[in-house]
């Protein structure tokens, strides 16, 4: 791994972590998903490393505390990007910078190795680190001008269909005004930080995590006009259907909120609280890009 140093930041998202110059020690909430089975072996590996340079205010692996009053500096999550998915869920309105270690396969947030997590923790305690703010989504769904269901996401909000499976007539409507209407097996919002998620597996484009935007992506379009839309994260997305399949859903980061009845909508827009993601020095956007995802402009002999 490169030198830990952080490198000049270029762009606004991206700010310099707690001062070197505090006198306590950094207070670390402890997090993962115990379904995994290397998780343990993780935490036995990596708890004596964070107590010699940290505090452990909590230690949760059931994914389940509300963390959303814990008073601490940084969030260590062990597991995979699913796993920070649960604990950005947990933290609620109230987030925590957090550091992943990839315990899974793709690791694009997690980026870390436990390796690379005890090289690199001194440095992050010492401040030698940058904080990288990402656009979150607050979706709720209204019915008869109620609001029924709220979620805070990170990855996308999406309408999904159900069996019997069969095609959405969904209108979008952009800041109230009507934009189109897809024929689809569903429909997905993205944030950028969910562009190389479902938004990726639907053909939609890939976005650098810091911009300020959201991804419109139609599944399985019934027509050949219908293309991803990119715009602005400032806008007010909504999603609605006059004839919705019986189990129509509204998922958030692959969990239910609802079902999607006639005349119901399903809005999306810009949450107050944002992602916010450790990074170090040597790790770079196409790089990650490369070499997660395989993405390669030429035929490998």
């Amino acid at each position: 791994m490169s030198d830990c140093s952080p490198q000049t930041p270029t762009d606004e998202a991206r700010r310099p972590a707690w001062s070197s110059d505090v006198p306590r020690r950094l207070r670390v909430v402890l997090l993962g998903n115990t379904q995994r089975s290397n998780v343990h072996a993780a935490e036995r590996k990596l708890r004596p490393v964070i107590e010699e340079l940290a505090e452990i205010v909590v230690s949760d692996f059931s994914s389940r505390l509300d963390l959303h009053e814990i008073a601490a500096d940084l969030a260590i999550v062990l597991g995979g990007d699913g796993s920070i998915l649960h604990a950005v869920r947990q933290m609620a309105s109230r987030q925590l910078p957090v550091l992943g270690v990839n315990l899974g396969k793709l690791g694009f947030l997690a980026a870390l190795t436990p390796d690379d997590f005890v090289r690199a923790f001194p440095d992050i305690c010492a401040g030698r680190c940058w904080v990288v703010d990402h656009l979150m989504l607050d979706c709720s769904l209204w019915r008869e001008g109620q609001l029924r269901h709220r979620q805070l996401g990170l990855n996308e909000a999406a309408v999904l269909g159900g069996p019997p499976f069969a095609m959405l007539q969904l209108d979008l409507y952009v800041d109230s005004i009507l934009a189109t209407t897809y024929s689809c097996d569903g429909l997905i919002i993205s944030t950028p930080v969910g562009s190389t998620a479902h938004n990726l597996s639907a053909g939609g484009p890939i976005l650098r995590k810091s911009l300020q935007a959201f991804v419109i992506s139609p599944i399985s379009p019934h027509t050949l006009t219908v293309r991803p839309v990119v715009d602005r994260a400032d806008r007010i997305y909504e999603v609605a259907t006059q004839e919705p399949d019986a189990s129509a859903s509204v998922v958030v980061d692959g969990s239910v909120v609802g079902t999607l009845r006639a005349n119901d909508r399903m809005r999306v827009q810009r949450a107050e609280p944002q992602f916010q993601l450790v990074e170090i020095g040597g790790q770079n956007y196409y790089q990650t890009l490369r070499e997660k995802l395989g993405w390669r402009g030429h035929i490998r002999r």
